[in-house]
């Protein structure tokens, strides 16, 4: 009870969704004593709901951030179709018992009439109603944390962090990333080996975005705003961090992954918004401008290279990324010393 306890003053005490995550999952896990927890995203794609695990603990082993797959969207939310009619019917749990004996437990986390997010448990013997009770008592402190920490820091329209949490969430990449920069000698300061993992800070906009606006009004804008927002979540990582910074203007923070990757998880999305069917409004392209966060740089001069950067895509013929390091090896863009072409402050 002690250590159910010490979870819950832990979960109450976070100001980030992904701490908060793993905080819900480990009182779970260690009152339920399960097989598997985890927290799923119920999103849809391309038409589809489905479901993505946001963070995961399987017993004997530590709680842990999941990550999108390439390719993969996440899981048909109509292969379960026992939390599919949960969901249609509003209900606050679910439970199916698979042909292995496995019995799986759903609890929707709803907002007033719409559940974005599911804990999920799994385990080889009944959950019993005492069990039952108690989590959906942690649930319910989970779902009023969640709901002040979407007040504060997410977008009324698109669900995306907001504005002002972004500099909060800088500011912890670049504590880690004093601890991953390491200036090699005989390189420059800014250039790694393609290996090594690193921070990433990319600028993400939707080209001809005014012309969207002006033809089909602002409603169509809005939802091209939205359905990009879905194309962000699904298509980067549960411990990236999107953000919409106003207009059609996005930023993403991309966690401890290689320049290889930070390519692979960019090109995915700006593919998938370039091969997506926007109602009425029909073809919709974004740019993308992508930097390294090196601890050695202020944040306005990061935003200010991948604003440069963001800028050589738009210039250069749109619907498509632009790395500020390449572009500065190429000679294509000057290395600004300071973040005189920076639009954000």
């Amino acid at each position: 009870m002690d250590s159910l306890l010490k979870h819950m003053v832990d979960m109450t005490g976070h100001r980030d969704h992904a701490m908060l995550d793993i905080s819900v999952i480990s009182a779970v896990q260690e009152l339920a004593g399960a097989v598997q927890t985890r927290i799923l995203r119920i999103g849809t794609v391309s038409g589809q709901q489905v479901l993505r695990a946001r963070a995961s603990i399987r017993r004997g082993s530590p709680a842990r951030l999941e990550e999108a797959h390439e390719g993969c969207p996440g899981e048909a939310l109509a292969s379960h179709p026992v939390l599919m009619q949960c969901l249609i019917a509003r209900r606050p749990s679910a439970e199916a018992l698979d042909d292995d004996g496995m019995r799986t437990l759903w609890l929707p986390i709803w907002f007033g009439d719409k559940a974005g997010t599911c804990l999920e448990i799994r385990d080889d013997k009944p959950f019993t109603d005492v069990t039952v009770h108690m989590v959906g008592g942690i649930v319910g402190v989970y779902r009023n944390f969640q709901n002040l920490l979407d007040y504060s820091e997410r977008d009324s329209l698109t669900g995306l962090l907001n504005r002002k949490t972004f500099d909060d969430q800088l500011a912890r990449m670049l504590h880690s990333a004093q601890q991953q920069d390491v200036r090699l000698p005989g390189f420059p300061e800014r250039r790694q080996p393609n290996g090594q993992e690193k921070q990433w800070l990319a600028v993400v906009d939707v080209d001809h975005f005014k012309a969207v606006n002006d033809r089909f009004g602002h409603l169509y804008g809005d939802e091209v705003l939205i359905l990009i927002a879905n194309l962000l979540q699904s298509s980067f990582r549960a411990q990236d961090r999107v953000f919409r910074f106003g207009g059609e203007e996005f930023v993403v923070l991309l966690r401890s992954t290689t320049l290889d990757n930070t390519w692979k998880i960019i090109e995915r999305f700006r593919a998938g918004v370039a091969n997506h069917g926007f109602p009425q409004v029909g073809r919709v392209t974004v740019s993308v401008g992508f930097v390294a966060i090196s601890a050695f740089e202020s944040p306005v001069m990061t935003l200010g290279h991948a604003d440069q950067a963001l800028y050589h895509a738009k210039s250069s013929g749109r619907n498509r990324a632009c790395h500020y390091d390449d572009l500065v090896s190429h000679g294509m863009v000057q290395a600004a010393a300071s973040n005189d072409t920076a639009e954000f402050f």
